[in-house]
């Protein structure tokens, strides 16, 4: 029962207030796949250039990324470039070269259409959609949108979040597909579309989870420094479902715990450019912030 991710692999140029990357590895297919190695071994289906370096292949090949997906194609790899603001929470795009990208059309093989879970990153409805008509019984779908697909591929969305288990999207979004203001009303809505899951991440505010009738708040982990936001999204998205494919339950209380492990892993991308975080961590550093992450929001509760 394997884990698929459709989604991007990119080269980004990238400005923060701390400093800048160029041509740094990045794109959502990349980000997920690295946070959900750290439990299982997901498979990416994904399309680069010939400008793709080996060394960037090697690191997903060492991390235990089936590369079976990934192919290339004649021309550049895709990419993207941005500049945050002060705050880190705004952030103005420089360009974006779609490349080789222009024209993915994911394939899957034969091995990948048995997928027990797979996640639909960010890539134009329609994509989506046929992805979803070359799997065969995936016990899990979960998938994430943007705004633009929303604002120009409305139906086709729709269409897909009626066929899917989860959905991850920003509270931005999540307002703007419902016309909804408040977090739990625009959940209940997106329910009623299809996915009983439903994840409205809050950047540094974390993520509200609603699965079925239970609700679950997960706080972002407190940092000292926060160096690049970029791919944070992504990551928090692979480290949840890395971890329910990792333990294949998906009862309400595991749910809650796949939050959490998404909140911390998106806690180390952030610590560093592009993925030079992920790729040093291991299971004593992820284990030791869990332990601290559940230190910080235990508390004894006596009746009132």
């Amino acid at each position: 029962m394997s884990l698929v991710v459709v989604g991007s692999v990119a080269y980004d140029s990238v400005k923060t207030p701390l400093g800048h990357r160029d041509d740094v590895l990045g794109g959502s297919g990349t980000f997920f796949s690295l946070a959900a190695a750290a439990f299982t071994k997901p498979h990416i289906v994904a399309v680069v250039g010939e400008d793709f370096r080996d060394e960037d292949r090697a690191l997903l090949s060492d991390k235990g990324i089936g590369l079976d997906g990934l192919t290339t194609e004649a021309g550049k790899t895709f990419r993207w470039g941005g500049s945050y603001h002060d705050d880190m929470n705004g952030r103005d795009t420089l360009f974006t070269e779609l490349n080789v990208f222009e024209h993915f059309a994911p394939k899957l093989s034969e091995a990948n259409k048995k997928a027990g879970f797979l996640f639909l990153g960010n890539i134009l409805p329609k994509l989506q959609a046929s992805v979803l008509e070359q799997v065969e019984s995936p016990r899990f779908v979960a998938m994430d949108t943007m705004n633009l697909w929303i604002s120009t591929a409305r139906d086709e969305l729709v269409d897909v979040l009626s066929r899917v288990d989860a959905l991850f999207i920003n509270d931005e979004e999540a307002e703007q597909l419902t016309g909804k203001r408040t977090m739990v009303l625009a959940a209940r809505e997106i329910q009623a579309m299809g996915p009983e899951l439903v994840v409205i991440k809050r950047g540094e505010h974390g993520a509200l989870v609603f699965n079925a009738d239970d609700i679950f708040y997960a706080p972002a982990f407190p940092l000292e420094k926060v160096v690049d936001p970029t791919g944070a999204g992504d990551t928090f998205a692979g480290g949840f479902v890395g971890y329910l494919h990792a333990t294949a339950d998906l009862s309400p209380a595991n749910v809650r715990r796949a939050a959490i492990i998404g909140a911390l892993m998106a806690s180390f991308c952030v610590e560093g450019y592009s993925v030079e975080r992920l790729r040093h961590i291991d299971a004593d550093t992820i284990r030791d912030r869990y332990e601290a992450f559940a230190t910080l929001t235990r508390f004894d509760a006596p009746a009132l």
